[in-house]
């Protein structure tokens, strides 16, 4: 599968060295399932299916399914529509878009889903100019263009909708000096077409209109049904996380019927969704301004292996991390064995003692856990730190080694360590993308490096070994002794402010 047609490398999120078939010579061979979630607005989902009645995209490969999320009275499919379109009623334990979505994607059969919005009216070949690029490669999330209009009941018929849409003429029918863009078109054209890779690309990836294969849609573990709010902006990040590929497709559009809820009433959305999409987007710009605290889904997870380490050692790499500005993290230590006895016997003998007292030391920290073995990469989590051994960090190391990352836009961070195999920093898009290209788990650094590019971190580790962990001397010792627990920074910093001398 490496490098198939379907599987080109694609650097970051640079698709232009894709080739999409033109309308020419082209013979499509996939099938598409348009999902349209609905809620009430019986009226404009009839101009909808009278458009989608008049696409170009062979009828035979579309097949539309349109998922009624409980509306009163309950909707119905009228008479002009696509040939191949059913209606699906959505159960009742959940409700909203989320869920009216992953019904439709239940329900349907074709190899790509293009998920429509029941106000959208869709020029003529809206689906064929989406599909196109899912012929070029199949890890793509193509979003198409769109127009909002006002709108009321009775300003048009399915038939005249039909009939300017199968003409070609969709275009016509509002006047594009009246309508408004979307947010979405700032940032496509602030970053060249998306071409210019920004981990926020994935926010341009929301609802109305866009399409990506069904395989990434299950990859991704599909939307969040519990979300009321937000839900597709989550489903983008997890879309990015994935290895997914960002695609706008400009050359054909549709109209939004009328203002959505969510531009209405803008700061009331926005006030209602960040508290959820923040707790599940680490990316997200409240997360880099918020006090250190745990999140359901962190920014980093680190991963430490403590087998052959006593607890001071263990601190000196942990505290840092948990102290430091970029503590949105979780800490996993890997001690290869099981969980230490304490009973009188291993007690008294001192077995694993150690380990002992490092599950004493972690037991109230939220952000850190304990585990015989290393777990499975998060694919929700942005950022996976692999430490081989414990070693001294530096003040600060994690903003640094994730400072290098996003100014070298590195898939593979690599930071040597005194006495053992390098440090590892891995964005997980990277090398979700590399394993969808390989096929597996095979050589996947060297992928990383051709599509996202490797780099080096220097500084990781202090100079000397637990001069960054708090470790306080017993009051009890004698000065000399009590010294061999403190760094020669740490007793520089004690001189400074006691104003004793050495």
């Amino acid at each position: 599968m490496n490098d198939s047609p379907r599987h080109p490398r694609i650097v970051r999120n640079d698709y232009r060295a894709l080739r999409p078939p033109n309308t020419t010579d082209w013979r499509p061979n996939l099938a598409v399932s348009v999902v349209i979630p609905a809620y009430g607005s019986q009226e404009k989902l009839d101009l909808v299916l009278a458009a989608l009645a008049a696409q170009t995209y062979p009828a035979e490969l579309t097949e539309t399914v349109v998922v009624d999320d409980n509306s009163a009275p309950p909707l119905r499919l009228p008479e002009l529509r696509p040939e191949r379109t059913r209606l699906v009623v959505a159960d009742k334990e959940s409700w909203g878009s989320a869920h009216a979505v992953n019904t439709g994607v239940a329900h349907s059969e074709g190899e790509v889903i293009l998920r429509l919005d029941s106000d959208m009216v869709a020029w003529r070949d809206h689906i064929e100019a989406q599909m196109r690029w899912h012929h070029a490669a199949d890890y793509l999330a193509v979003l198409g263009h769109k127009r909002f209009v006002d709108w009321a009941d009775g300003d048009l018929t399915p038939e005249q909708v039909y009939e300017k849409v199968v003409s070609g003429e969709g275009w016509s029918l509002f006047e594009r000096e009246r309508s408004r863009p979307q947010w979405i078109e700032h940032v496509i054209a602030d970053t060249d077409g998306l071409t210019v890779h920004h981990p926020g690309n994935y926010r341009v990836f929301i609802g109305a209109t866009g399409s990506l294969h069904r395989d990434l849609f299950k990859t991704a573990g599909g939307l969040d049904a519990g979300l009321r709010l937000g839900s597709d902006t989550e489903f983008a990040y997890r879309l990015a996380q994935a290895g997914a590929v960002f695609v706008p497709e400009t050359t054909s559009s549709a109209w939004h019927l009328g203002i959505p809820q969510m531009q209405a009433k803008e700061a009331e959305g926005r006030e209602q969704r960040l508290p959820y999409i923040a707790q599940r987007v680490p990316l997200h710009g409240m997360r880099r301004s918020a006090p250190t605290r745990g999140w359901l889904v962190p920014h980093v997870d680190v991963v430490i292996d403590v087998a052959a380490a006593d607890v001071a050692d263990v601190d000196a790499a942990v505290a840092p991390i948990l102290a430091g500005p970029d503590g949105d993290v979780r800490i996993t230590l890997v001690t290869g064995q099981d969980r230490p006895r304490h009973d009188r016997e291993a007690i008294l003998s001192g077995e694993g003692a150690q380990a002992r007292l490092i599950e004493e030391m972690y037991d109230a920290e939220s952000r850190v856990r304990i585990a015989s073995e290393a777990p499975p990469a998060d694919p929700a989590v942005p950022y996976r730190l692999l430490l081989p051994a414990p070693a001294p960090l530096r003040e600060n190391a994690m903003s640094k080694i994730l400072g290098t990352a996003h100014r070298e836009d590195a898939g593979l961070v690599l930071a040597a360590l005194p006495g053992a195999p390098p440090a590892r920093l891995e964005r997980t898009a990277a090398f979700a993308r590399a394993r969808h290209i390989a096929g597996g788990e095979a050589d996947l650094d060297r992928i990383v490096a051709g599509i996202w590019g490797v780099a080096n971190h220097r500084g990781l580790a202090a100079r000397e070994p637990g001069n960054t962990a708090f470790t306080p001397p017993p009051a009890s010792l004698p000065r000399r002794l009590a010294r061999r627990f403190l760094s020669a920074r740490r007793r520089a910093r004690l001189r400074t402010l006691f104003k004793r001398p050495a």
